[in-house]
């Protein structure tokens, strides 16, 4: 990892380049991009004079890198965004979340880009108010799904809900179930897998069973039906989590050697091929939260809430059972 401020001397072999191309290649883990945004800032000189990204190297120059560059902070914002309420009281509401819509602001190449379209930001503008445990960028936040996966989620409007949820979440007595869809035929009817699941150290999107060490990770699975079909083999396998770790069911699915549909990052084709037809795709993961239980925070009573799967996945389920 660089440090700042640092001084680079262009050689000879440098003659030609541009600057921001230069530095591309001279600064460890930054994009063309984020070089750009130094010079605008002011962060670059060339011999002690600030000069534009397109600037031709002639080689011997004395480049000084002043810093790094300044994102603007990530933070939460109301949006008319329409939103699939299934419940909600004085305390929290539960929510159908879209398959595509990031819970909270993440890492993005523009402001809008990270900032916008979250799930928070349509939360704060549907209830004004939300709890604050989380801190600004997830407020009301007590668990997450994945940008692509749908299905339910629980969110606290006051500190005293999300406090009392988050130990519920904590002491697993919360209840979740997914709905899956994966290539191939399961062997087992039913299994557990328990392997322990860390980031991978190549490629850090993805994260991995095969590392050693690893947080613990278990997910129970039970077959509801296995599909063949002109497209492949299928399994629709319905899911429980004790654990909740970043794209736990995604990863052990995988790690079986049966990928979620749609879920290229863990090895799901892109697209779908059949001899004598067009091919077809999912631009999303087929992997829905279809149920949730928990205890009311206040009350005491017992919620129990489900929605099917989306238009989207029933509709792709029928195509690939289609004969």
């Amino acid at each position: 990892m660089d440090t700042f401020p640092k001084t680079l001397v262009a050689k000879i072999d440098d003659a030609g380049k541009r600057l921001d191309q230069f530095l591309t290649l001279q600064i460890a883990e930054t994009s063309r991009a984020r070089v750009q945004q130094l010079i605008t800032e002011q962060k670059v000189l060339v011999d002690d004079i600030a000069a534009k990204a397109s600037l031709r190297l002639r080689g011997g120059e004395r480049i000084a890198v002043l810093g790094e560059v300044q994102q603007p902070p990530l933070r939460a914002m109301a949006e008319d965004i329409p939103l699939d309420i299934v419940y909600e009281d004085s305390d929290l509401a539960v929510v159908n979340k879209a398959a595509g819509m990031m819970v909270h602001a993440g890492a993005g190449a523009t402001d809008d880009e990270r900032n916008r379209g979250t799930l928070v930001n349509a939360l704060l503008h549907r209830f004004g108010q939300l709890s604050d445990v989380g801190g600004e960028l997830r407020p009301g936040i007590v668990h997450r799904l994945d940008k692509a996966t749908s299905g339910l989620m629980v969110v606290a409007k006051n500190d005293e809900s999300h406090r009392k949820l988050a130990a519920q979440f904590a002491k697993r007595q919360v209840k979740k179930i997914y709905i899956a869809l994966v290539h191939g035929w399961a062997k087992q009817d039913r299994g557990t897998i328990s392997s322990r699941i860390s980031r991978d150290r190549v490629r850090r999107t993805r994260m991995t069973t095969r590392a050693p060490g690893g947080r613990e990770a278990v997910t129970h699975y039970l077959v509801q039906k296995r599909i063949a079909s002109k497209y492949g083999k299928f399994t629709l396998v319905e899911l429980r989590i004790d654990t909740g770790r970043t794209h736990q069911i995604r990863v052990h699915l995988a790690s079986l050697g049966h990928p979620v549909v749609g879920d290229a990052l863990y090895g799901a084709p892109r697209e779908l091929s059949a001899k004598d037809e067009p091919g077809i795709s999912l631009p999303r993961n087929f992997l829905h939260a279809a149920s949730l239980q928990f205890d009311h925070p206040r009350s005491g009573a017992a919620m129990s809430f489900s929605r099917p799967l989306q238009d989207e996945l029933q509709e792709f389920l029928e195509k690939i059972e289609a004969k």
